[in-house]
């Protein structure tokens, strides 16, 4: 069996996954490859980098003109199609195909004219929304039956001069629509959501989203003392991007109502601009590319408190759980699914003044509090591979 991955990067959640599982697939025996669009060169003829810094920049430009994102990057699409074609696997599994690296309709049409058998992880809403990634925070359902006049036009992918909407949302239904997919969601909350969508005709599974617990796990350090915090317990924060719908500012205000002689707020993932608007009793962090340091924060912290009103299927709440530490989280996507009983509390979004009453009552524990059988990189390969498995025949 040969199967090709595709998504943005070769890092990050997604990339992560995609890699994690393109090492299981080849120590099982399977002929793995994977391609992404941005970040590092490949390292072996088993990884492709498109490596087209300059057709994303004009993605990007075009994108924020236009509002047709998906609809560039031809002549590098057409490279990794040809790479694709080369291999010629016998399964096509897609991540992020957004982030102004990928034409879609030359890769959909690729797609229908092979007949490949594709799976499909939704890490967001954008495969079945005209214009956004996320759609909660304004509480829109114009994805159900056709997007127009687009409200989120500002947020990613931006668009700051034409509202293409309507013509993203059927285009995509054109695409998107008449192959051979299953469709993977990394939570329930999204694969709900893809039954109300054009999408609601393929099968779905939810896989949970897996995370390394032989990297995540409880670990000593002196995060506490280098910070001079060793008497407080710690409130933290992590977001790879403290974006308005990360709830940067539900920190601010827990900060306001907080006994500070007993608690310390700490939030990774800032800007110097973020960090100096914050309260100075806040400990800022800039974002970190330091596993370990992560860590260590994670392991010296009492609550992990995530205040998102926009997400999918967090995994830092993983990250958290993890290393012992409990998640006070809002009801938002599928961050709560990762909150079961026992290990945190699921709230109302922006209820900062429940989060206060709710954080003396946490089980911090010095071993880990993740459920292993659902939410380990293991558990996720495992599940994969079965996928695999079934596709193929």
């Amino acid at each position: 069996m040969k199967v090709v991955q595709i998504n943005t990067f070769s890092y990050k959640a997604a990339g992560n996954i995609m890699m994690n599982l393109h090492k299981a697939m080849l120590e099982k025996g399977i002929d793995s490859y994977v391609a992404w669009g941005r970040g590092r060169n490949a390292e072996n003829d088993h990884e492709y980098y498109m490596n087209d810094d300059i057709g994303v920049k004009v993605h990007g430009v075009y994108t924020r003109i236009t509002d047709k994102h998906g609809f560039k990057s031809d002549s590098s699409t057409k490279k990794l199609l040809k790479w694709i074609d080369s291999i010629d696997p016998d399964i096509i599994h897609l991540h992020c195909i957004h982030g102004y690296y990928i034409n879609i309709e030359l890769l959909f049409n690729y797609l229908k004219e092979k007949d490949k058998k594709v799976i499909w992880t939704q890490h967001d809403c954008w495969a079945f929304t005209g214009h956004c990634a996320y759609f909660d925070a304004v509480g829109c359902d114009k994805w159900k039956t056709g997007c127009h006049d687009c409200e989120q036009l500002l947020t990613y992918p931006a668009s700051k001069v034409m509202d293409n909407s309507k013509w993203n949302w059927e285009k995509k239904k054109e695409l998107f629509t008449g192959l051979d997919i299953t469709i993977v969601t990394p939570c329930k909350w999204l694969a709900e959501l893809m039954k109300g969508s054009f999408l609601g005709a393929y099968p779905t599974e939810v896989i949970y989203n897996g995370i390394d617990t032989t990297v995540f796990k409880p670990t000593e350090s002196n995060f506490k003392k280098k910070y001079g915090i060793e008497d407080k317990k710690i409130i933290l924060g992590v977001a790879g991007e403290w974006t308005e719908r990360k709830g940067l500012r539900d920190f601010a205000k827990l900060n306001e109502i907080l006994d500070k002689e007993s608690y310390a707020i700490v939030v990774v993932g800032v800007t110097k601009e973020q960090a100096n608007d914050l309260s100075k009793d806040i400990i800022a962090i800039n974002r970190t590319d330091n596993v370990h340091e992560l860590v260590e924060i994670y392991s010296s912290s009492f609550v992990y408190f995530n205040p998102t009103y926009e997400d999918n299927f967090p995994t830092t709440n993983l990250e958290a759980l993890a290393c012992g530490t409990p998640v006070i989280t809002y009801n938002t996507g599928g961050s709560p699914e990762s909150v079961s009983e026992g290990v945190g509390f699921v709230l109302e979004k922006g209820d900062v003044q429940g989060a206060l009453q709710k954080i003396p009552y946490v089980y911090r524990t010095q071993d880990s509090l993740l459920d292993i059988t659902r939410l380990s990189k293991e558990a996720m390969n495992r599940k994969y591979l079965e996928l695999y498995k079934k596709c193929a025949k």
